[in-house]
């Protein structure tokens, strides 16, 4: 269920008016480029599995369709790949690569993955898949943890090797974790979420929603 001080903004039909040149020039299109900000937010509501973008960096959480927003990684968001075999998924070391980190930063976007409004019982071993489908662009994208010693711990994604990939996503999770884009410009990735009802083992999928980060230099 969702939170009673949510505001829910209204699907629309918003991706058709994104352009690769200037996506936030599109109309209502909301920009996010700072604070928290769950990117993939589950929900579940009158049988039907929903993926929306959960906006905690104010006092009041709205949620919008993923394709009424742009998701900015600002240019402190840029830095190079560090030494090491650990890194090569990120690119050759030194070359530039754009992160929104995994530890909060209050001057870039935190972004993560929630599954809090789920409950627990609705779908076979509480879990619900999220399949990153693809990616257009002009680089890679790759969504990893650190380990407690600050290096790659899990990669989660990784458009360089292939897509789709899936991330497990149990009742109750909050995940934060690092995105990282290989090239400046504008990303597009589709995404979509599966799981089985508990109840009767029968499928169920959200729709294929589209992301759109922008990334400056």
């Amino acid at each position: 269920m969702r939170h009673p001080a949510r505001l829910l903004v209204a699907a629309g039909a918003l991706i058709a008016t994104l352009t690769a040149a200037d996506p936030a020039s599109a109309t209502c299109v909301t920009v996010l480029d700072h604070g928290h900000v769950d990117v993939v937010g589950l929900g579940y509501e009158n049988g039907r599995l929903e993926v929306g973008v959960h906006d905690e960096s104010g006092a009041v959480e709205v949620e919008y369709a993923p394709e009424e927003v742009v998701l900015k990684a600002l240019p402190a968001a840029g830095t190079t790949v560090p030494a090491g075999s650990a890194y090569t998924f990120l690119g050759a070391a030194g070359t530039p690569v754009w992160i929104l980190p995994e530890v909060q930063n209050p001057d870039l976007l935190w972004a993560g993955l929630g599954a809090e409004e789920l409950s627990a019982g609705d779908f076979g071993n509480d879990t619900v898949n999220v399949r990153f489908l693809s990616v257009q662009g002009p680089g890679k994208i790759a969504i990893y943890t650190d380990d407690v010693f600050g290096a790659p711990g899990s990669v989660l994604v990784d458009s360089g090797d292939g897509l789709p990939d899936t991330v497990a996503l149990h009742v109750g999770d909050h995940t934060h974790a690092n995105w990282a884009f290989s090239e400046p410009g504008t990303y597009t990735l589709k995404v979509r979420a599966d799981a089985e009802l508990a109840a009767t083992g029968q499928a169920v999928s959200s729709r294929t929603v589209t992301y759109t980060f922008q990334i400056k230099n």
